[in-house]
């Protein structure tokens, strides 16, 4: 396993991170939930990715009863929740980034992970209800109570996380340290475009989610729609309408015909794709089979690189590179 540092902090995180969006709680059983666990902490990865709003808490606390049941060292992996849509609750300060939601939120989540501290706390969208000041104060003192150590953000424009950290140097406090934005071959501008500047400016780590597009850049969708899959969820219709067209379709297929020949699966080569971007800090799979978990993290042994050749030819297939703005 590869380690890369958390943006400028000290943290070092796997390069592949394991999360529970959609699965925990939800998709599958405990035991299931556990092996995968397992699996990925053997493997190196020292990353666990959750949220107050996965399977309203259930998520959390199916991975807080593991952590508890497997004991590992607390300095041996990272653990993070996320806070904004609440836990199911749809009462006034139920949700949102205030400080109130904010603490009773990182409260929440550490009993539910069963732990005394959260590595990483991400405030999961901006909230334009509430003042930056009041977000950015909340989360230094939850740092400053040792509930939390490094604290983020999740989907926020680049403007907003620039706002974050003039009013941290402005009162001395610490800014948002990572951002965990979409970012796949289909999905780029604001991993690739919007924060590039940011990275050098405040060094941005992010902590990439959807990889694989939500399962569009497998095999599974290109024959007849399957059994079972995340995108046949219906909690997840306007997902699986946003997501496959014909046109993305056709790109997958030739994507498909280019791992074939390059001897690897095409997840293979779409989280390869994402783990060299040099900004990218850690890279969260999601899966529901341990089959599926070392097929993705096989990934840094079957294709340790991407010659110039083969990333010009993604680039043909996928026709969607941004734009970068003349600076």
């Amino acid at each position: 396993m590869e380690y890369r540092r958390l943006g400028n902090s000290g943290l070092q995180v796997s390069v592949f991170s394991f999360g529970s969006w959609i699965t925990f709680g939800n998709q599958i059983g405990n035991s299931t939930a556990e092996e995968l666990m397992i699996y990925a902490y053997d493997q190196g990865i020292n990353f666990f990715d959750n949220a107050e709003i996965y399977a309203n808490g259930e998520s959390e606390k199916v991975m807080g009863k593991i952590l508890r049941k497997l004991n590992w060292q607390r300095s041996s992996y990272i653990v993070s929740s996320k806070a904004y849509f609440g836990d199911g609750g749809q009462l006034p300060n139920q949700k949102g980034l205030s400080r109130k939601h904010l603490f009773e939120a990182c409260n929440a989540a550490l009993r539910r992970l069963q732990v005394e501290y959260l590595d990483l706390f991400f405030c999961h969208r901006p909230d334009k209800s509430t003042p930056m000041e009041e977000t950015v104060w909340a989360m230094n003192h939850l740092i400053q109570q040792g509930k939390i150590l490094y604290w983020g953000t999740s989907e926020w424009s680049g403007v907003e996380l620039m706002e974050a950290h003039m009013v941290a140097k402005a009162n001395n406090l610490i800014g948002p340290v990572m951002e965990q934005p979409q970012y796949n071959m289909f999905h780029r501008e604001k991993v690739e475009v919007e924060y590039k500047k940011i990275y050098s400016t405040v060094g941005l780590g992010t902590t990439i989610w959807s990889p694989l597009a939500s399962g569009i850049l497998t095999d599974k969708y290109i024959g007849k729609f399957p059994d079972n899959t995340r995108l046949g969820l219906d909690e997840l219709n306007w997902l699986k309408e946003r997501s496959l067209n014909e046109s993305k379709l056709a790109k997958v297929k030739k994507l498909n015909s280019l791992a074939k020949e390059l001897g690897v699966t095409l997840p293979q080569l779409a989280l390869k794709w994402c783990a060299i971007n040099p900004n990218v800090s850690t890279v969260i799979l999601g899966a529901s089979k341990v089959k599926q978990l070392k097929e993705n993290i096989a990934t840094l042994e079957v294709l340790p690189s991407l010659s110039s050749e083969v990333l010009e030819r993604i680039e043909t297939i996928l026709d969607n590179k941004p734009v970068h703005p003349m600076w």
